[in-house]
């Protein structure tokens, strides 16, 4: 997964003339939190954790957007000890980000958010935030701290003003968007009643699906589970009445989320397809990034997944809080990518930011998913 995550960290060197009373500073250095260190909150490696921060102003000065990095996750020691001397493992090689799309500071090209005060989370525990063993391991001295590092950096920003928020959104995508989903009700619980307190997960529905696909992904997850001592962790909810190797699907948390929740997604994912629905007897090659180099046999492949995905999202309960967006992209993520940000296929008139604003604000509630049966390249031009 990390490769495709990777891409939302990449610098996008962008030059645009900003309109706003500020002018837009896309790239954020990392601030290491090192009074996190002293409570264990460290990444695989034991460095510290990292987080850019763009500062609100004006009408958003009280509205704050926590964003948390994806970056798929190890499922192995051995897996977590190469992850430990990366960018996804420690924040000794994480320099900063790009602020971009929902979290860009134009207001040309972030029409709803662009001042609010603004919070990358840098991934580093391989775990979406939960984990939290107390020993480091003996042998590969590995950290497994994720759910410290999420809680360290809460309280910095709270430090900061966000407990005076008028307005709060807590977003992620991919690993991230999972991250998003298990902690979106505790997040919720940071703010007074009074504060408009939503979450949006972004290419986090990652499904357990049936038959192949089901033991595929549910082994998976259940070594990461295994390796990052998540069972106790995970939500009770789920875990009580299920077997807890099925409790990291968002398919068996989502309905016990209370907080309104959005969904971004595709029915053609292509980091799910990729990674976990492609037999292994074929080699996928670009057809992984861009679909102009998936040959018939491939395409057919990424079509039998749309009805399976869809089966999954459907079993859902039809949550009048929850809202959706569901368009027909090959692609993996979203909310910071300008594809389709910006330029998604238009629902009832709306591009997928319109729809996010709408359904934040209490405009109208917003549960769109897109029927084209095949799988589409994006941008997509709109009228």
């Amino acid at each position: 997964m990390s490769r495709f995550a990777a891409a939302l960290i990449l610098p996008l060197w962008l030059s645009f003339v900003a309109t706003s009373a500020q002018v837009a500073d896309y790239f954020k250095n990392f601030t290491l939190l090192e009074s996190a260190v002293a409570t264990g909150a460290v990444c695989l490696d034991g460095s510290p954790p990292a987080y850019a921060y763009v500062e609100g102003y004006g009408t958003g000065s009280s509205n704050w957007m926590v964003y948390l990095e994806g970056g798929g996750w190890c499922f192995s020691l051995e897996n977590c000890k190469i992850r430990s001397k990366e960018y996804f493992g420690s924040s000794i090689y994480a320099n900063g980000t790009n602020f971009v799309e929902m979290l860009d500071s134009n207001s040309q090209l972030n029409h709803y958010f662009y001042n609010w005060n603004k919070v990358y989370i840098h991934y580093c525990d391989g775990s979406v935030f939960m984990s939290d063993i107390k020993q480091v391991h003996p042998r590969n001295n590995l950290t497994f701290r994720g759910a410290r590092i999420y809680n360290a950096m809460m309280e910095e920003m709270l430090h900061k003003g966000m407990g005076n928020a008028h307005n709060a959104i807590l977003s992620g995508s991919s690993a991230g968007g999972l991250s998003t989903i298990l902690h979106c009700d505790g997040f919720r619980a940071l703010f007074p009643n009074t504060t408009r307190v939503k979450c949006i997960s972004d290419s986090g529905f990652l499904i357990h699906g049936e038959g192949a696909l089901a033991n595929i992904t549910g082994l998976h997850f259940a070594h990461v589970i295994a390796t990052h001592e998540l069972g106790a962790l995970l939500p009770r909810s789920c875990t009580s009445t299920r077997d807890p190797n099925l409790c990291l699907f968002p398919e068996y948390l989502v309905e016990d989320v209370s907080t309104p929740l959005f969904l971004v997604e595709t029915t053609f994912d292509s980091f799910q397809i990729a990674y976990s629905f492609v037999p292994r007897s074929i080699q996928w090659g670009g057809c992984s990034v861009d679909l102009a180099q998936c040959n018939s046999t491939k395409i057919g492949i990424i079509e039998e997944f749309r009805p399976i995905f869809l089966k999954t999202l459907l079993k859902l309960d039809k949550s009048s809080s929850r809202g959706m967006f569901v368009d027909s992209c090959y692609l993996h993520t979203h909310i910071v990518r300008r594809s389709t940000w910006m330029c998604s296929p238009l629902f009832r008139n709306r591009t997928m930011e319109q729809a996010i604003a709408d359904w934040y604000f209490d405009r109208s509630p917003f549960q769109e998913i897109d029927n084209n049966a095949s799988p589409q390249s994006c941008p997509i031009s709109n009228p």
